[in-house]
């Protein structure tokens, strides 16, 4: 997918508030890769594409703070989920559209945001996700602001899965290949040391 029809304005959701049981407790979005905390990565990759940077985080909010344009909490106490940061963002999001991404995935590359981008806009009113090999990455995904209401129905109603919520919703699918790098979740401290690569 490459288009030169220019990009509408975004919305970007950067995901750093989860417990990091698997990086030992450490809060994930700050724990080093290649000299820089993760979410510095992701961070500078998304930057020049939005005037509305949001990260979601429910701790180190002091050191997250330059990294972006608003810091979001969950509502809820106890780490409750994605799904919980999701919804905050889509209630701060100055845009039409909100891209999500975890902040683990720093080998994500440019053409594949565009190509998210891209590709939510065909249907501009339904959610977008990235999908491979018959898996679907749920907070790998572009949102619809106006769906605001429908995604505080689900909560409200004892939804938790954010990818769930959104096949309810008619979500689009955006196909990666099998096993595609840049969709690797580097989640733990070997995957962070057995990915040596930085991608554009």
């Amino acid at each position: 997918m490459t288009s030169n029809t220019p990009l509408s304005p975004c919305s970007v959701l950067l995901l750093a508030g989860g417990r990091g049981q698997r990086m030992g407790g450490q809060d994930k979005g700050l724990v080093q890769w290649h000299g820089e905390p993760l979410i510095a990565h992701l961070q500078r990759k998304v930057r020049p594409m939005t005037d509305d940077l949001i990260i979601s985080c429910n701790r180190n909010r002091e050191r997250y703070a330059p990294f972006a344009d608003q810091l979001v909490s969950d509502d809820e106490e106890d780490f409750p989920g994605p799904l919980a940061g999701i919804l905050a963002g889509l209630k701060a999001a100055r845009h039409p559209h909100l891209l999500v991404l975890p902040c683990d995935v720093p080998r994500i590359d440019l053409a594949l945001l565009r190509d998210m981008r891209e590709a939510a806009g065909l249907n501009p009113e339904k959610p977008l996700m990235l999908r491979h090999d018959e898996h679907w990455e749920p907070l790998l995904c572009v949102i619809p602001a106006a769906l605001l209401p429908a995604f505080e129905r689900a909560w409200n109603a004892g939804e938790r899965s954010p990818g769930r919520l959104m096949r309810d919703l008619d979500a689009q699918a955006l196909v990666c290949p099998d096993n595609d790098p840049r969709l690797a979740n580097l989640n733990t401290p070997e995957l962070l040391s057995s990915h040596n690569t930085v991608s554009d």
